[in-house]
């Protein structure tokens, strides 16, 4: 993709999201943030084009490499003095332990002559007993060959160790890219579950809310058929009050009676309703009209009086 161009929603994507494990520092960016941001997304792709993997520039990458590259030659050159001058320095050493507590004559010092002749000899010896231990320590099962097998094997052990070593490094770098992604995937979660846990809590909220409707509608019609029950309750306790009071002859004695009330109100109402006649018949005659008014209102009053006899006897009864 060209430095001027804008990312796409495609491959664009992809490419930006592996500038920004690989040759940015992580900076936890969706493809969301990329779309909305496309200028970011621009400068993006064109820094990725001026730096590598580790974030350096090109130019100074690849002077870093030019001084690693030196700084290996000078330490593999600095390595092989150590060691030889170390391997030279422990045949010293075992010279002069073998010599301690002996004057040197004038044969030892044509010794030390014999010695300076055989040193490269003693040197690679030591060297080569060095190289098998190392050798033996890497792979314990070699200890059984014979010298040229380990030799064979010690000639290729340099590339073998490097090969280990760039596969460590290999690994490293996955286990870092492993880590990028994992972090990445750790916020996308959290964002999830944040989302999840909102919705969660709202559903919750809903549910509770149609659940206490029903629950209230529920208590309402218990407390409407409670009600109601003890109201019968009320009712059955009155009307064993009034069947413990009242014997069957009574009973039947309030009944005559109030046979006898209806029968004298039901006279009364048709003499009220033959007045009423009266009255509009004779309403004209003046004070004759008044006779008749105040024998109609003696009717009527005896009347309101024997229907409240009753009435009261109504409810005793009941």
């Amino acid at each position: 993709m060209a430095s001027g161009d804008f990312c796409s929603p495609g491959e664009g994507m992809e490419i930006l999201q592996q500038v920004c494990s690989k040759q940015l520092p992580p900076c936890n960016l969706s493809k969301e943030d990329l779309l909305q941001n496309p200028y970011f997304s621009k400068l993006l792709l064109s820094l990725s084009q001026h730096v590598d993997e580790s974030g350096l520039s090109l130019t100074l990458a690849k002077e870093q490499a030019q001084a690693w590259k030196e700084v290996r030659l000078h330490k593999t050159t600095w390595l092989r003095s150590e060691i030889l001058h170390r391997v030279i320095q422990e045949l010293l050493v075992d010279y002069y332990v073998k010599m301690q507590g002996t004057n040197l004559t004038s044969e030892d010092k044509k010794d030390f002559v014999w010695m300076r002749a055989r040193l490269q000899q003693e040197v690679e010896e030591q060297l080569k007993k060095k190289c098998f231990t190392l050798l033996c320590y890497y792979d314990p099962s070699s200890d059984a060959d014979s010298e040229t097998v380990k030799a064979a094997k010690v000639w290729k052990l340099a590339e073998v160790l490097v090969d280990q070593q760039q596969q460590c490094q290999d690994a490293k770098s996955q286990q870092k890219e492993q880590m990028v992604l994992l972090e990445k995937k750790n916020a996308t979660y959290s964002q999830v579950l944040l989302r999840c846990l909102t919705l969660l809590q709202r559903l919750l909220q809903e549910h509770r809310l149609k659940t206490q409707s029903e629950l209230d509608h529920i208590n309402a019609q218990y407390l409407e058929v409670k009600c109601s029950a003890m109201i019968l309750k009320l009712r059955m306790e009155e009307l064993k009050i009034l069947s413990d009071t009242y014997t069957g002859e009574k009973v039947e004695v309030h009944r005559l009676i109030r046979d006898r009330l209806e029968g004298a109100i039901h006279l009364q109402e048709q003499d009220m309703e033959k007045s009423r006649q009266v009255l509009n018949s004779y309403e004209v005659l003046g004070e004759e009209f008044d006779r008749l008014v105040k024998e109609y209102t003696v009717l009527k009053q005896a009347i309101e009086n024997k229907r409240w006899a009753l009435q009261e006897f109504n409810k005793a009864y009941r």
